[in-house]
């Protein structure tokens, strides 16, 4: 199951007894999901959302916190909407609800962003906020480095009520305006994880930190494996480059080069692309690794001093940047 469809799933199904944060949670739903319509001179709410368990959780919650009765529509998917919308419709009591829930102030004028008395609630309310805003419009991506928590909003007074709600539960959300689209997103790995326990989406946030651990651990181990790999390409270009340059300090030197010095360049451009490592274990007897690099590194500098002494090109002159590239 997708994320996003694991999380409603799982706040569709949560339990909560205090009347406060139920009439929060279907302030916050009605206001992200619904709009408020004159049919007849009437004033109906329709609220829209994309999965069944969330529209019986609305019809459920207008009954028992406000005593009015609703009906849901299913409309089928087609073009660019995949899967069937579910609307909830208030007609008869629809005025009334509206007032009750906030979605019209004392006035009788639409409220933009949030009711006064869901902004000022508790941390609960807030809670209940975000968990209606996720039900109505919300989306989880799955975590890696484009990770995303996002809720559309209706408009800016919406996106800033939510983004306050998120402040008072100590977490840091966003609000932007996407194409014309107002959205409020988090982004932060260790923040998402946060709401989703604030939510009450517990199980979701299991799965969403294993994935996320899963992840983490995959992308450290090709990062190590492209650094070795990298340092063992750089290896070898060394080794060439320093089989090369024995060649030149061969030609230089001639008869002039100690037995011993002579052996190790030897072995040298005999294995041109072996780690001094390795060159110490082909030795006979084998020689450590500092002692194979000591005696080329004065074969070089023998073979230098006599070419500037002659006036000829050293041992540099032999590396090219085919040499270095392979």
């Amino acid at each position: 199951m997708a994320l996003t469809a694991a999380v409603k799933e799982e706040l569709s199904r949560l339990d909560v007894k205090k009347s406060s944060v139920r009439k929060a949670e279907v302030s916050t739903l009605l206001r992200f999901a619904g709009g408020l319509h004159i049919i007849s001179g009437k004033i109906v709410i329709e609220a829209e959302v994309d999965t069944a368990a969330t529209a019986r959780r609305l019809r459920l919650a207008i009954a028992e916190m406000y005593g009015h009765q609703s009906e849901i529509i299913v409309v089928s998917g087609g073009g660019l909407r995949r899967g069937n919308r579910y609307v909830v419709r208030v007609v008869r009591d629809g005025e009334a609800l509206a007032r009750q829930s906030g979605l019209l102030d004392a006035r009788g004028r639409p409220v933009r962003g949030l009711p006064s008395v869901v902004v000022n609630g508790s941390t609960a309310d807030a809670e209940a906020v975000w968990r209606g805003a996720f039900l109505a419009h919300g989306s989880l991506t799955e975590p890696g480095r484009s990770s995303a928590l996002e809720v559309t909003c209706p408009g800016p007074e919406a996106a800033l009520a939510l983004v306050g709600a998120a402040r008072r539960l100590d977490i840091a959300a966003k609000a932007r305006d996407v194409r014309g689209i107002d959205r409020v997103v988090i982004r932060d790995g260790d923040t998402i994880a946060a709401l989703l326990v604030r939510m009450g989406a517990h199980d979701t946030f299991l799965v969403w930190e294993e994935r996320r651990m899963r992840k983490e651990v995959r992308a450290t181990a090709n990062r190590l494996a492209n650094f070795d790999d990298a340092n063992l390409r750089r290896s070898a270009q060394a080794a060439v480059a320093a089989g090369a340059r024995v060649e030149r300090a061969l030609e230089i030197l001639g008869d002039d080069v100690p037995d011993h010095l002579k052996y190790a360049g030897a072995l040298r451009v005999a294995h041109k692309q072996a780690s001094l490592d390795e060159l110490g274990r082909l030795a006979d007897p084998p020689l450590t690794k500092d002692a194979i690099a000591g005696r080329i590194r004065r074969l070089l500098a023998m073979a230098d001093k006599k070419a500037k002494d002659l006036g000829i090109p050293g041992t540099e002159s032999n590396v090219t940047f085919d040499m270095l590239d392979t």
